[in-house]
């Protein structure tokens, strides 16, 4: 009897690899349709952006390293990789900023550790966090909710600025980031934390136009997290991911922002606030469930998720940064050999 072993990622339900990547990819739609109604048209051209850069990269490693190129790219994954970093990334980034994280994303994280299945990090994660790093006032440059936005501006609009910095009439990327009220308008996550450096309570940064409620629900952005919700129920349903990680990374969140803002009310942000106002819901089914980089047992999987949603709001809230989903992905990635080697099942027959 002859056995084969493939690499990973590995899945119970009898899909390959490229139509399991491509039901992630229609997962993507219902977040990536809301992110173009409240945000413009330059979601979609990043996603675009980032899709040519990575099948282009992924293509010439492949030829170099003498693999099969139509093979190599018919998996999706690379195309997956490029959605995920581009729905990341503000609207309106100029195209070398896209660009770059992609060819960092598919050349150095995925295709330098041997292509997929071997990578140890998420490529979309590293990407974002190198061009976070690198750049970090362009990757800062979010619009306001374009019904809130002084200047309005269409596909074209969207696309001179992404290509020269500056629209059809002449408006640069700064101008478009003013809102209605001429004050260049931030994310719900830059909004509170600029306002609690600035000495105001937490209660009082909700009074900023962006929010909607007192528990942080924010225009836009908290509609954007309920879609890709309903893309990652997809997942679920159709057995695509597993249900520990996203499960366990919200419960770690909702715990630690619980406690934090039961400990300082007025310092730290609700648990609404932290699910809705920012990437938890897209990383908790689209980030977090990589097959690859994250944890492969079912314990494992428990305590991957788990400290990835604490990581994350004790990054926000004490970090340099107002968002900490990568941050946090990366760092649980480092630890997957350690809790998979203390997670493994105990096989059938061994006495204790």
């Amino acid at each position: 009897m002859q056995f084969s072993l493939s690499s990973s990622p590995h899945n119970r339900v009898r899909r390959d690899t490229s139509q399991v990547m491509r039901m992630v990819c229609y997962a993507c739609i219902p977040g990536i349709l809301a992110q173009t109604w409240f945000f413009g048209w330059g979601t979609i051209i990043q996603i675009s952006l980032a899709i040519i850069t990575a099948v282009v990269t992924e293509s010439t490693i492949l030829e170099l390293r003498k693999k099969d190129v139509s093979r190599g790219i018919g998996d999706y994954s690379a195309i997956l990789t490029a959605i995920l970093l581009g729905i990341c990334l503000p609207p309106l980034a100029p195209w070398w900023l896209v660009v770059i994280g992609t060819f960092f994303s598919i050349a150095i994280v995925k295709q330098l550790y041997g292509g997929l299945g071997f990578n140890m990090f998420n490529p979309a994660m590293v990407g974002y966090v190198v061009l976070l790093i690198s750049f970090p006032i362009s990757m800062s440059a979010w619009l306001p909710v374009q019904s809130m936005a002084q200047t309005p501006y269409d596909f074209l609009d969207a696309f001179n600025v992404i290509a020269t910095g500056y629209s059809q009439t002449g408006y640069s990327l700064a101008q478009l980031q003013l809102g209605v009220d001429s004050v260049t308008q931030a994310t719900p996550l830059d909004a509170v934390r600029t306002g609690l450096l600035g000495g105001m309570t937490y209660s009082e940064t909700l009074s900023a136009p962006i929010f909607i409620s007192d528990w942080g629900w924010s225009y836009g952005w908290s509609a954007v997290s309920i879609a890709y919700l309903v893309g990652g129920v997809f997942l679920l349903q159709q057995r695509i991911i597993n249900w520990h990680m996203p499960i366990s990374m919200l419960f770690g969140v909702i715990v630690t922002a619980g406690l934090l803002n039961m400990l300082a009310p007025d310092q730290t942000g609700s648990i609404p606030f932290h699910l809705f106002s920012g990437a938890v819901i897209f990383g908790a089914f689209f980030i977090v469930t990589d097959p690859v980089s994250g944890s492969t047992t079912d314990k494992g999987r428990l305590i991957f998720g788990a400290l990835i949603g604490f990581l994350t709001v004790i990054i926000r809230t004490y970090g340099g940064y107002p968002d900490a989903i990568a941050f946090a992905v990366i760092i649980m990635n480092i630890a997957v050999p350690l809790i998979d080697y203390y997670t493994q099942p105990r096989a059938y027959g061994h006495q204790p």
